[in-house]
């Protein structure tokens, strides 16, 4: 499967445009749109729920986030129904192993990446969602 569309959720421009520019430089996706705002991308989810071709296919998303932080997206994001199948990976520089533990609980969360993101980091990503798609 090709990953058509990638949201990033995160507060820190820099960051969303370091992992913006990675992901470019590796042809992880052909459309990235971030938001530094998760409730802002939660509204745009709400939005477009039965539309498939409007919904990402992958959310890069931080965790520490002030006004909503990303546990907090996520249990929003789980009370949503979609159209398709949308893959998260939480990217957080949170080390704390309460929040790698946490992360398990989410059956919408396939891995948990401590930033930086890098090439290797995303390579993995890649396959965890090729492996996802083909079961």
């Amino acid at each position: 499967m090709k990953n058509k569309l990638t949201y990033i959720i995160d507060d820190d421009k820099l960051s969303v445009k370091l992992m913006s520019m990675l992901i470019s430089k590796n042809n992880f996706c052909e459309k990235i749109v971030s938001f530094h705002n998760p409730q802002t991308a939660l509204n745009e989810l709400i939005k477009n729920a039965l539309n498939p071709s409007n919904l990402p296919d992958v959310i890069l998303l931080d965790l520490n986030m002030p006004i909503l932080d990303g546990w907090q997206f996520l249990d929003e994001f789980k009370l949503i129904t979609f159209a398709k199948k949308i893959i998260i990976f939480v990217v957080s520089s949170s080390i704390d192993p309460t929040d790698l533990e946490m992360a398990k609980n989410y059956p919408t969360v396939k891995n948990y990446i401590i930033k930086p993101l890098n090439s290797d980091k995303l390579k993995q990503a890649t396959l965890l969602i090729e492996n996802e798609v083909s079961h």
